[in-house]
C-alpha cells in the first residue's frame, strides 16, 4: 500500500480514479487544485504525487517542482491530455516523471502507478 496524492481538476475523473486506486489497495488524498495540493504535502510523506497538468492556479507542473523540493525522492506522474505540448522534457527528465496520456484506461492508471511504485523499492 502506498500513499498517494492525486491532483486533478475534474471531479468526476478525480473521483474515478481516487476510487480506483483505494480499490488497489492504495490510501490516496485527492483535491482538485494544486495550490490545496501543495498544502498537503506538509501533511506526508507520500510516496506518489500523481497530477494533471493543466489546473487552474497552481499547475501540475509547479506543484510537481515545489513537491520534489519539500520530499526529495517522491515518485511522480502527470496525466494529462496535453502532455507533449505542456510539459518540456527537462522538466519531465529532472523531477523523474513519467506521463500518462488522457484517455487511458484504468488498468493502465494502476499498472503504471504499480510500476512508479516499484522502481521505488
Amino acid at each position: 500500500m502506498a500513499r498517494i496524492l492525486l491532483a486533478e481538476d475534474d471531479e468526476g475523473l478525480r473521483t474515478f480514479l481516487a476510487a480506483s486506486l483505494r480499490h488497489a489497495g492504495h490510501e490516496v488524498s485527492d483535491v482538485g487544485d494544486g495550490q490545496v495540493a501543495e498544502h498537503l504535502l506538509d501533511l506526508g510523506p507520500y510516496d506518489l504525487l500523481l497530477a494533471d497538468v493543466v489546473m487552474p492556479g497552481l499547475d501540475g507542473v509547479e506543484l510537481a517542482r515545489r513537491a520534489a523540493e519539500r520530499q526529495p525522492g517522491l515518485r511522480i506522474v502527470f496525466i494529462t491530455g496535453f502532455a507533449a505540448v505542456a510539459l518540456q522534457g527537462r522538466d519531465r527528465h529532472r523531477l523523474g516523471a513519467r506521463v500518462l496520456s488522457k484517455p487511458f484506461h484504468l488498468r493502465e492508471l494502476v499498472q503504471e502507478v504499480e510500476a512508479v511504485l516499484a522502481e521505488a523499492s
